[in-house]
C-alpha cells in the first residue's frame, strides 16, 4: 500500500497557478451558466497532459485522506472529470492493502446516455459500486454535478461525498448554494479550492489592475455566495 501525504494548500494553488488553471481578464468571459466574469478556472490544460494530471490524483487523493473517507470508487462527472476520476480511482485501489484480494470496479460515465435500456447501461460504462465519491473540476451553479449525483441515486449508489477541485463560490439563481442542495440529498459537498479564499491571494500576486478588481468585487456582490473585498 502506497504512503498517505497530507493535502498542502499552498502547493496546490501553486499549482493551479503555474498550470495557468486560474486567471483574470479585463474583457468579461461568458460562463457555462451564462454569466459574464472576469476571471476563470479551467482544469482543461491539466487534464491534456499525463504528468500534470498524475500529480492532481495526488492532490486529490491526498485531501480525501485528510477528510478520513474510505471510498471504494471515484467517479468523475461525464465529460469534465471522466479522465480524473478513472485515473484517480486507479491509483487510489493501488494503494489498497486489499487490492490483490477485492475487486475495484473502473466505473465512467456516458457523455450522450444511450436512449434505451437499463440506467446503468444508458449512462455508464462501468457502474460505481460501494461507496462512492462523485469528482468535478469546476463548480459554479453545479448544473452537470447535481444532474449526476440525480443520475447516481437513480441507479442506487450509495455517494459518501462530491468533491469539486474548484468552488467558485457562487449563488445558484435561485439564492441556494451547491452545497445546500446536497445537504438536502444528505451528500457533503467539498472542494479543494474555493473563490472567495484563494482569488484576494491570486489577485495580490498577479496584480491585474482597478477594472478587473471592481469587476471582480461587483461579480461577487451580485452571484457571490458572499461579498469579496480586494
Amino acid at each position: 500500500m502506497g504512503s498517505k501525504h497530507h493535502f498542502d494548500q499552498n502547493a496546490f494553488e501553486a499549482f493551479m497557478l503555474d498550470h495557468g488553471v486560474v486567471g483574470f481578464s479585463e474583457k468579461l468571459m461568458k460562463m457555462k451558466s451564462g454569466r459574464l466574469c472576469p476571471w476563470y478556472a479551467n482544469w482543461r490544460t491539466v487534464a491534456e497532459d499525463v504528468r500534470s494530471i498524475d500529480e492532481l490524483t495526488d492532490y486529490v487523493i491526498a485531501f480525501v485522506e485528510d477528510l478520513g473517507l474510505s471510498p471504494d470508487c471515484f467517479y468523475g462527472v461525464p465529460e469534465g472529470a471522466t479522465k480524473l476520476g478513472v485515473l484517480t480511482q486507479n491509483k487510489w485501489a493501488k494503494k489498497q492493502p486489499d487490492y490483490t484480494s477485492r475487486p475495484y470496479v473502473l466505473a465512467m460515465g456516458r457523455g450522450k446516455p444511450k436512449e434505451h435500456g437499463a440506467v446503468k447501461d444508458q449512462h455508464f460504462l462501468g457502474l460505481p459500486r460501494g461507496k462512492t465519491i462523485v469528482l468535478e473540476d469546476a463548480v459554479t451553479t453545479g448544473g452537470s454535478l447535481l444532474t449526476t449525483v440525480d443520475i447516481l441515486l437513480e441507479a442506487k449508489v450509495n455517494i459518501i461525498a462530491t468533491l469539486a477541485l474548484t468552488n467558485r463560490s457562487e449563488r445558484r439563481d435561485d439564492g441556494t448554494t451547491v452545497a445546500q442542495v446536497l445537504k438536502e440529498k444528505d451528500i457533503p459537498y467539498y472542494a479543494l479550492t474555493n473563490a472567495t479564499e484563494f482569488l484576494p491571494k491570486l489577485f495580490e500576486k498577479l496584480q491585474p489592475g482597478e477594472i478587473v478588481r471592481k469587476e471582480l468585487e461587483e461579480y461577487f456582490a451580485t452571484y457571490g455566495e458572499r461579498p469579496l473585498k480586494l
